[in-house]
């Protein structure tokens, strides 16, 4: 039975990152919307859509119960309103990363994301680095340095989208919620700014008259499209080990590597192979180093 269990969980979070690669497809097709008023539709329909679903399934006392308990919690609160600002800062990011053809850049970011992670485990938490983590670490940051120095461009996107995920699991881990819990509130925290945000823009693509055309569909979808690989994702990762994770997660930034280069033909230079190649033995060595210690069961965060 605990082989069956093992294989759905491994399904489930397997597509949930198939999913989050395939994001930037969705996001072209909605590119001549501004990334600002994507960003706040995205965020006030995920809310309108975990609130439908915490009704759906019933939760809604434990959801209530959850925010009167982060609300008498100081630092519990500080945390998730911190995880709702960079979470949102991230998904900005992206998707003005996706429709501004630097889907690459996108592509690295989610790549160095668990490195950025061990660095900020080591400032904050204060745990020691093994040395294969500290091999891992520094790999990454050649790799990074490189396509700096050569490439002429710094990486901002890459290290925004990196070190916005990892603050934004690290404010999570302080709150420590279930993750339909989490995603319904963090939203609900940053929708009065989108709304406002909505408010104040003096031309609006989405329009009520038209609600069934294309762009306003897309809009709309945006919320179910952050929600159930977030739902499918929770739901296998309590049934796999943190090892099988550490594979899996890599699907996303793989898919939108090659979604870049042979969907919209982003150049890939000698450059970019030499810095990713760097960043993949990285993590190989990083993904080793996981497979050499007692292994876990891992919460991650949401996209």
């Amino acid at each position: 039975m605990e082989q069956k269990t093992d294989k759905i969980g491994v399904l489930y979070a397997a597509f949930a990152y198939v999913v989050w690669g395939l994001l930037p497809i969705y996001w072209k097709i909605i590119d001549d919307v501004p990334a600002g008023e994507i960003l706040a539709h995205r965020i006030i329909w995920s809310f309108i859509f975990m609130i439908v679903v915490v009704l759906v399934m019933r939760k809604w006392r434990g959801f209530i119960k959850e925010c009167i308990r982060i609300m008498k919690d100081k630092k519990k609160l500080i945390s998730i309103t911190l995880a709702s600002v960079v979470i949102s800062l991230n998904w900005l990011i992206y998707i003005w990363a996706v429709n501004s053809d630097h889907v690459l850049q996108a592509s690295l970011g989610y790549y160095i994301n668990p490195l950025v992670s061990i660095l900020l485990a080591i400032i904050v938490l204060k745990e020691k680095l093994t040395k294969s983590q500290t091999v891992s670490v520094i790999l990454a940051g050649i790799g990074v340095l490189y396509l700096t120095i050569s490439y002429g461009v710094f990486p901002w996107v890459s290290l925004v989208l990196a070190f916005s995920f990892a603050l934004y699991g690290l404010f999570k881990k302080m709150v420590d919620i279930p993750a339909m819990y989490g995603l319904t509130i963090e939203t609900m925290i940053v929708t009065p700014i989108a709304l406002i945000y909505l408010g104040f823009i003096p031309v609006h693509s989405f329009s009520v008259q038209n609600i069934t055309s294309t762009e306003n569909l897309f809009l709309i979808g945006a919320g179910a499209m952050t929600a159930i690989p977030l739902l499918l994702f929770s739901s296998g990762a309590k049934r796999i080990p943190l090892a099988m994770v550490g594979i899996l997660q890599y699907i996303a930034p793989t898919l939108m590597l090659f979604i870049g280069v042979f969907m919209y033909h982003e150049t890939f230079t000698t450059e970019h192979l030499i810095a990713f190649s760097f960043i993949w033995v990285a993590l190989v060595i990083y993904l080793g180093s996981i497979y050499r210690f007692p292994i876990r069961k891992l919460k991650l965060p949401e996209r």
